[in-house]
């Protein structure tokens, strides 16, 4: 059967990777129908009677997880590749895994669901998608900002226009440092810094919202990771459009996780916080009260998958997000790290 053609069987699934991320994926698929986890994968962390260790991450802690009876545990990642069983493969590793076990993946005949960023440079990003292009099976970068709950909300009213144009908007992401992986996080050349593992969450929604900006102009500072740790972004684009955003995993003590959103349109200006928990969207309009905007009880990681897991039951490849759109998404974070090295604004081409 096709890769390409209707799957009307449960999508099966193999995880590589059993840190934060790969954790919380494991929850989300448990949420989805049509899914069954049949294998992972992780050297470093063998589940222990079925069970995988709790570990910390940013916006929580990922408790200990007992996996599905039956699955499968590979402690290398080339054994799961090669897993007749798996049809779906979850790449949740350190950005210098990527690519070449995506690419493996691919030749393997597998669909690859990638952690961001795609790359760590630029060029491996490329070499990526143009493999993805050539690839039978589908791929999709794990950019979980696209399908969260307030934020899927906030695209749908910038393209019909419900409150007229976008004046301004500001994005912000800050944390402190992320302490659970200092090995892969504290090592610039590995992890990118907080500009190219966090903050580019913010970067790729801004294109996705206004479409590549033509330039931008960066200040940051480096603190942990010889790379940039904390940056402040000016999106350059055409007109009088004002979008910004703050990336940072310097924060000291036990400051809180930050995602936020401030966006002004012609008539309402529509705030995110995720610290007010189900309250987090309000929108305000002049001569009415301010007011909580219903969200559904989900996360970006579980619409996410879901969509993903959708499109390989349908045959129908991604639209929503693509290589392409990750590509340009390192493609805008290295323009911004050459500003914030050059203290000059950065022209994309």
């Amino acid at each position: 059967m096709s890769t390409r053609s209707l799957v009307r069987r449960p999508v099966r699934v193999g995880v590589v990777g059993l840190g934060f991320m790969g954790l919380t994926h494991l929850r989300a698929y448990a949420r989805i129908p049509g899914v069954v986890i049949t294998a992972v994968s992780d050297p470093a962390k063998r589940p222990v009677h079925g069970v995988v260790p709790g570990v910390s991450g940013n916006l929580s802690a990922a408790d200990a997880w007992r996996l599905p009876e039956g699955t499968r545990f590979h402690e290398e990642a080339e054994a799961l590749l090669a897993d007749p069983e798996v049809d779906l493969v979850d790449l949740c590793v350190p950005t210098p895994l990527h690519v070449p076990l995506s690419l493996a993946a691919l030749a393997a005949g597998k669909h690859v669901l990638c952690e961001k960023p795609l790359a760590r440079t630029v060029s491996d990003a490329r070499r990526l998608v143009e493999a993805v292009e050539r690839a039978r099976t589908f791929f999709m970068p794990a950019m979980c900002m696209r399908f969260w709950p307030g934020w899927d909300w906030l695209v749908e009213r910038i393209r019909r226009g419900t409150f007229g144009r976008v004046l301004a908007a500001r994005f912000r992401r800050v944390s402190t440092p992320p302490g659970w992986s200092r090995s892969t996080y504290f090592r610039g050349d590995v992890s990118g810094g907080a500009l190219l593992d966090l903050h580019i969450h913010d970067t790729d929604f801004v294109q996705h919202c206004f479409g590549s900006p033509r330039a931008v102009f960066a200040r940051g500072l480096s603190r942990l990771s010889g790379a940039v740790d904390h940056v402040v972004t000016q999106y350059v684009f055409d007109g009088d459009l004002v979008v910004s955003a703050e990336g940072s995993w310097i924060m000291a003590g036990d400051y809180p996780f930050q995602m936020t959103y401030t966006v002004n349109f012609e008539r309402a200006t529509a705030e995110f916080d995720l610290a007010r928990g189900r309250e987090a969207l309000r929108l305000y309009r002049d001569g009415r009260p301010a007011a909580t905007v219903p969200l559904p009880e989900t996360d970006g990681y579980v619409e996410e998958l879901r969509y993903f897991v959708r499109c390989i039951r349908r045959g129908q490849p991604p639209q929503r997000v693509t290589a392409a759109d990750a590509l340009r998404a390192v493609e805008i974070c290295a323009a911004e790290e050459r500003s914030v090295r050059t203290g000059r604004v950065v022209p994309l081409r």
